[in-house]
Order: C-alpha cells, then structure tokens, then sequence
C-alpha cells in the first residue's frame, strides 16, 4: 500500500474522503472537517477513551471531540499511514500524538479507525485505541 498523499484529494472516493477528513482534522480546519461528514453521521469514540460516546452530527462531533481535545491537549494529531478498503468500509491504521496540557505527558499511541463512507461523505466512524495508555497521560 502507498504513502497517502498530502495533497487534499477532491475525489468522493471513501479512502479520498476519509484522507480529507485526516487532513482537515491536522490543519484545525473544522469547516472542513465538517464537510467530509454526513448530517446523520454516527463518531464512537472507545469506552475507557475520555470521550467515549456516541456524537452526532457534523457539530456535534466537531463540538464533542475535537475542540474537546484540542481543549485538553496540545498539537493533538492523528497520523494516518495505513487504510484498508472494501467497498464503502475504510479501516485506517494510524497513531495519535499529543501533550496533555494539565500534565505536560506525552502520548505516542497505536490506533485503528473503521470509517462507512457513503454518498462521499462519513456517515459511521468508530474508534479502537488503548484507552489506558492516553488516561495514564492525563493522570497526576
């Protein structure tokens, strides 16, 4: 499998679609991000992670997670480097980075992605990561 590129693909293809939503994501552009998801998208994000749940809608993901996490973490980044595609299922590889903000601990953790593209938007994304090793990062 290929690097992906960091050029914003424009395709609707479910890996290309996904790629923007790891693009916009890195850049803080939430408009963008927004953008990539259906308006009856579904984000889990793992029980144990601390925002585990269920958020839905392109705001309610932008508003529940990522300014969540840019809230409590600095430069947090999830690195893409490895998609597997079937169809309308993309599953991704990837790492997240960060410091948490109240601790000054670093993350460098393993995580898997299953994102449901349809209609060139995410409509179902759901998170698996080791939710201990990012609560250990945030523990005095």
């Amino acid at each position: 499998m290929t690097e992906p590129s960091s050029e914003l693909p424009t395709s609707t293809a479910p890996a290309d679609v996904v790629r923007r939503q790891y693009i916009a994501s890195a850049d803080g552009d939430l408009e963008a991000l927004r953008a990539t998801l259906a308006a009856d998208v579904e984000w889990t994000e793992m029980a144990g992670f601390p925002l585990a749940g269920t958020y839905r809608t392109p705001e309610g993901v932008t508003s529940g997670v990522m300014e969540r996490l840019g809230r409590d973490w600095n430069d947090w980044t999830a690195h893409d480097d490895t998609y597997v595609v079937d169809g309308e299922n993309v599953v991704v590889l990837a790492r997240y980075t960060a410091t948490n903000k109240a601790t000054g601990k670093d993350i460098d953790v393993r995580v898997a992605h299953h994102f449901v593209v349809r209609g060139g938007r995410i409509v179902r994304f759901e998170q698996f990561v080791d939710t201990a090793e990012v609560r250990a990062a945030m523990a005095s």
